[in-house]
């Protein structure tokens, strides 16, 4: 499980399957209040988020931090894969590798 503060946020990434799309539970809490999401990331997404330098945990946490910065978790999608964040947000694959070095 990785754990880390962002800001007033805790966003805590747990690995539910490690089969071939890698499925997570992700919790957000911030103050009194907490989101779950259910996140799915396939091989050749996370080869492509840098999957070679870092863990799938890694790249869900670094993921969650982009879309905290762009929107309340609350508006978050209870379920989606990772692929579908540049559908909202077109700036994901170019701003991603920021996100991982923070």
């Amino acid at each position: 499980m990785l754990k880390r503060k962002r800001k007033k946020a805790v966003i805590d990434v747990t690995t539910v399957s490690q089969n071939d799309p890698f499925e997570f539970q992700v919790t957000v809490k911030e103050k009194d209040s907490e989101s779950q999401h259910r996140v799915t990331m396939g091989s050749d997404d996370y080869h492509k988020l840098g999957g070679n330098d870092t863990s799938p945990e890694e790249c869900i946490e670094a993921a969650f931090r982009f879309l905290l910065d762009r929107e309340p978790k609350e508006s978050i999608l209870g379920k989606f894969d990772v692929s579908v964040i540049s559908r909202y947000f077109p700036e994901f694959r170019d701003k991603f590798p920021d996100y991982l070095k923070a």
